[in-house]
């Protein structure tokens, strides 16, 4: 009987202790999250409007991405990384999707958030995760949006939250640069709204080789924008494109896009299909009152 009890026992400890691991597990993998790889994005340069200047070098990137043994040949190495800069809503985001599907290779889209955590460690763990997945599905290229929320400038000040930035941005210093990326297929490309915040080692030549300010659109990009936003729709009679566009000016393409929104909006209750000036003007204040 004793014999049996004890058995009992053992096998009750065991199931237990399965139960207890099992559950770390499961808690760490939790914590640590899934970075999901998209294959070969369905986005090219010509979903951008304007920065001719930034898509030219960005196809040059692209024969890169496509060819590397014939660039190695002539000593020529892929950048490790492209840092995207300037105000929100201008299409950084979009930039390196187009880059990953003109080149047909993977995307992993991040930002900075999901490497930030409660408990410690868990954000250098992350980058270590998201590096290690990036090169099993290489060639592939990693976006990390707000990148100032994981790389700003290291704080020696002796507070928890400021060691875990340190931890993060060396774990960044180590991936982008220990293991030669550009032999493994993998491209960083991050972006912010504030580069001077960012750690000066983080985002040096060889780690970041290139670095783009996208701006709020010209007048030009403006014109092209109102006609791409308006979709099917006409403008009406009373719209001069060139002085509407006057009245974009230091915009960014999200605000013309959510104005263009709302003037159809207007011209929807209105039960019209040209959207005219007056119905523009009133998605411009609107988006300005906000």
């Amino acid at each position: 009987m004793d014999q049996i009890l004890t058995t009992i026992i053992d096998i009750i400890f065991d199931v237990v202790l399965i139960a207890i691991v099992v559950g770390i597990v499961i808690f760490i993998k939790k914590m640590l999250g899934e970075f999901h790889v998209t294959k070969k994005p369905d986005c090219s340069f010509d979903d951008i409007v304007g920065l001719e200047n930034i898509k030219l070098d960005m196809r040059q990137l692209v024969e890169l991405l496509k060819n590397p043994k014939d660039y190695e040949k002539k000593g020529i190495r892929q950048p490790n990384g492209i840092l995207f800069s300037g105000p929100p809503g201008n299409g950084k985001t979009l930039f390196a999707r187009a880059l990953a599907g003109e080149a047909g290779v993977n995307f992993i889209a991040t930002k900075a958030t999901d490497f930030q955590s409660m408990y410690m460690s868990i954000g250098p763990a992350k980058v270590k995760m998201l590096f290690r997945k990036a090169r099993r599905k290489a060639p592939c290229i990693i976006f990390i949006d707000e990148f100032d929320g994981i790389g700003e400038k290291r704080n020696y000040a002796g507070q928890a939250i400021d060691k875990e930035n340190n931890r993060i941005v060396t774990a960044m210093l180590n991936e982008m640069d220990g293991f030669e990326q550009h032999k493994r297929g993998v491209i960083v490309v991050a972006a912010t709204n504030n580069v001077d915040d960012l750690d000066p080692a983080l985002i040096r030549p060889g780690r970041f080789d290139r670095k783009y300010k996208i701006d709020n659109p010209d007048f030009e990009s403006i014109k092209q924008l109102i006609n791409m936003y308006k979709g099917r729709r006409e403008l009406g009679d009373d719209v001069d494109i060139n002085l509407v566009a006057q009245s974009f000016k230091g915009m960014s393409c999200a605000d013309i896009e959510a104005v263009i929104n709302e003037a159809a909006i207007a011209a929807d209750r209105e039960d019209t299909n040209k959207i005219c000036r007056t119905h523009i003007m009133s998605g411009i204040k609107m988006i300005k009152d906000y």
